[in-house]
């Protein structure tokens, strides 16, 4: 199986797709990954769901599987936890690692977004706007992050595509 290709921005990755497909953004943490999905036009991501990664790996690639089937998804797009200063350290090499395996077994390119403050962003949203308590925070958090890096980058070529 050839490695599927890792574009340098969205608008790349865009190009490459075929009318009708969709982006699937992920969110990588260390206990989960959180899912959104574009719609077709690119202008709206929508929050799918998380997935444990304390599941098999192949478990939670089946999950995606599922999602890409279903939603005639073309391409990932994943946020990089780059530090405040702009350098990528050990987490961003993990989330690229992880993110490699991923799009393999996809088969599906990739590319990624800068996604600092979006976990934090998400998070005073939920508490400030949303009154949520901490238990149903936890819950929602991960997939939400996932449409707020997911939405940041379609925001990014709003009118393009």
């Amino acid at each position: 199986m050839s490695r599927p290709d890792v574009f340098e921005n969205i608008a790349a990755l865009l190009a490459a797709l075929t009318t009708g497909q969709r982006l699937l953004g992920l969110d990588i943490g260390d206990k989960t990954i959180g899912l959104a999905i574009s719609d077709p036009m690119f202008m709206i991501a929508s929050p799918v769901k998380t997935i444990m990664r304390t599941k098999k790996f192949a478990t939670a690639v089946a999950e995606m599987r599922e999602i890409v089937k279903n939603e005639e998804v073309g391409g990932l797009l994943v946020g990089l936890p780059v530090s405040m200063d702009g350098t990528e350290g050990p987490r961003c090499q993990k989330t690229r690692d992880l993110t490699s395996e991923i799009s393999m077994q996809l088969n599906l390119p990739v590319a990624f977004w800068d996604e600092r403050l979006s976990t934090s962003a998400i998070e005073r949203f939920l508490v400030t706007e949303a009154d949520m308590t901490r238990k149903r925070r936890k819950d929602v958090v991960d997939k939400m992050a996932a449409g707020y890096i997911l939405q940041g980058a379609l925001d990014s070529i709003a009118g393009r595509f």
